[in-house]
């Protein structure tokens, strides 16, 4: 057997190496492992098309992460890590030329919003400022372990206008925007980001997550971490070994040993085995952790079946392109120096139509596709007068059943996904962007298969650890139980995105896990 260690975390995402910089801060010798030939998991940067051309693989924009401590705690300035937020931080733009623009200053969002309804620029300032005035709270819920569901209920319970609350948080999309907005393009506007965590329009909850997503952005900014998403683990992984922490990537696990009740070594696929003393403590999803690494015999077959039934959420592709110069907008340039452009009709019923084509096995006619201008904000990542760009598309099947577009008869990723992306392109280049297809060097198309090929995490091409659903949220995510960080072998825990608060750069899940086991330990 190989040195032995206090912690082992399997993971090197930016959760895993944050749990890891805190129990290394407490004293700990630590060992992450990584199966990924690099740190950061969904969190890398990398030359995917050409040299020179610098794309974000997965996350782009720092959002949730701006209520971390983490950062401040760990002084990451030190080691690389730097933030700056664009002037504007997103924008929706129609097929007729019409945009609206998330600005930084709320009476400038007001403003755009005003050009299709004064009302609806009003109500925004209200929610703008009620998030404000809740942001000590947000931020207290994200970094802390969940309150069970009986605790959450006795608070809401409780509070002046608490089951109002509780009917806003339950809320679907569709409910709260048509009852806050009257103009179709606002209530695209401020909906568009539940579709990022893969929330339909009649998803509960949706309204809820729609308006914390627009109004952190609105209040700290869609930023962005300078020269590329990895510079964030690049900085916690400088972090951990300034403390003596060690990483190993390129090595994959394949069990969890465990004696006498408690997890003394983990087995690589190589058969080595390292041994561990205190903890082990794992940024993988949850299927993983469960499943593979513990099994059946430690955790027993009615958690197994419960992980088998596990809701993943819908699929994502990724079209990363290579421009011969800045793409230029139809609405005008404000699109192009936002750090995502959100294209779609001013219609709720778009977003309806891709959410019953996709769960339907069908690939959606025309998907909502994230268009990521990395290069317009961070002019580091391109050649001098190139850009760089990636297309996020959004709710995807991970298994084809059929085509909605009418034009690809393929039937599966490896056959359906260069014919798929050449719809994209051209729909997007035709309603939004008329130079978008002439201007591309090259591009890399990353179909949901593909996803889950490079990591193993990312379960049916899904990139967040699991569903947004309440009965996945809280101290119910992973699953019943198990919403405390501990897995069901006492000196075991789930430190990723599977855990309170879920998917996303957030740092929270790792940062609590931490926090809990040095509780666990006594170390704190």
């Amino acid at each position: 057997m190989s040195s032995t260690y206090d912690a082992i975390i399997i993971g090197a995402g930016h959760n895993g190496l944050t749990c890891a910089c805190y129990l290394a801060k407490a004293g700990l010798k630590v060992l992450v492992l990584d199966q990924y030939h690099t740190v950061g998991g969904m969190a890398t940067t990398e030359e995917v098309t050409l040299p020179g051309f610098r794309s974000d693989m997965h996350a782009v924009g720092y959002q949730f992460a701006s209520l971390s401590p983490a950062p401040q705690e760990l002084g990451l300035a030190s080691f690389g890590f730097e933030l700056n937020r664009p002037e504007i931080n997103f924008s929706h733009v129609f097929p007729d030329g019409g945009i609206i623009s998330m600005h930084r200053d709320v009476e400038d969002t007001v403003n755009s919003i005003s050009r299709y309804s004064k009302k609806d620029g009003e109500t925004w300032r209200r929610w703008a400022q009620r998030f404000v005035e809740q942001k000590d709270q947000i931020a207290a819920w994200l970094n802390s372990s969940p309150a069970s569901l009986a605790e959450a209920t006795d608070q809401l319970a409780g509070m002046p206008g608490g089951m109002d609350e509780y009917r806003f948080e339950n809320q679907s999309l569709r409910s709260w925007l048509n009852e806050q907005f009257e103009a179709e393009e606002t209530r695209m506007f401020m909906g568009s980001f539940a579709c990022h965590c893969a929330v339909s329009p009649d998803d509960d909850g949706g309204g809820h997550l729609a308006w914390l997503f627009s109004s952190l952005i609105q209040d700290l900014g869609n930023r962005f971490v300078k020269g590329g998403m990895h510079n964030l683990p690049l900085a916690l992984a400088s972090y951990l070994r300034s403390k003596g922490g060690q990483i190993r990537t390129g090595e994959r696990v394949s069990k969890i040993i465990v004696k006498d009740g408690k997890a003394t070594a983990v087995r690589l696929t190589t058969g080595e085995e390292i041994g561990v003393s205190k903890v082990v403590s794992s940024g993988t999803d949850p299927r993983q952790l469960i499943v593979d690494f513990l099994g059946e015999e430690q955790v027993g077959s009615e958690l197994i079946q419960k992980m088998k039934r596990y809701e993943w959420g819908d699929g994502y592709m990724a079209v990363y392109l290579a421009l011969e110069k800045p793409l230029s907008y139809k609405s005008g340039p404000d699109a192009g120096v936002s750090l995502y452009a959100h294209p779609s009709p001013p219609s709720l019923e778009y977003f309806s139509k891709i959410y019953s084509e996709c769960r339907s096995g069908m690939l959606p006619a025309t998907p909502f596709t994230v268009m990521c201008n990395e290069s317009a904000v961070d002019p580091e990542r391109a050649p001098e007068g190139k850009a760089v760009m990636k297309f996020i598309v959004l709710n995807v099947p991970y298994e084809i059943k059929g085509d909605a577009t009418g034009k690809i008869s393929a039937r599966t990723w490896d056959e359906a996904k260069e014919a798929y992306a050449d719809h994209i392109i051209d729909h997007i280049t035709d309603a939004y962007a008329p130079d978008l297809r002439d201007l591309i060097l090259k591009r890399v198309v990353h179909s949901p298969l593909d996803m889950e090929r490079t990591m193993i995490s990312a379960v049916r091409g899904t990139v967040t650890h699991g569903a947004f659903l309440p009965y996945e949220s809280g101290d119910q995510r992973p699953l019943p139980g198990l919403g405390q960080y501990q897995m069901p072998v006492p000196n075991v825990y789930l430190c990723g995105s599977g855990a309170h608060p879920g998917g996303g750069i957030s740092m929270a899940p790792g940062r609590n896990a931490a926090q809990v086991i040095l509780r666990d330990l006594k170390l704190q």
